[in-house]
């Protein structure tokens, strides 16, 4: 199943996305809050099926915006079901 973002409210301090499925039914959200120098990203999936899209969807997003302040500072919270998900490879054990 493909997943995707869906904007619900954009605004130079925050940003929601949703996460929608090609049928268009949210299966997540994302939130992006903006500080000065810091950046927080919340994030929840329902559905673990799609976890790997998840995190190959959330990852290059983040990496994206941080090409805006490169001395951003990045922290994540994210869960695939009921399960956190780091996405930096070399920190999961």
């Amino acid at each position: 199943m493909q997943i995707y973002f869906s904007p619900e409210v954009v605004s130079p301090q925050f940003q929601v996305l949703n996460v929608v499925n090609s049928h268009n039914k949210a299966v997540g959200n994302v939130a992006f809050l903006f500080d000065e120098k810091k950046l927080y990203v919340y994030g929840i999936l329902e559905e673990e099926g799609v976890g790997e899209d998840f995190k190959d969807l959330v990852t290059p997003y983040i990496k994206g915006l941080a090409k805006a302040k490169p001395d951003l500072e990045i922290f994540s919270c994210l869960y695939i079901g009921c399960k956190k998900v780091n996405l930096n490879k070399e920190d999961e054990n």
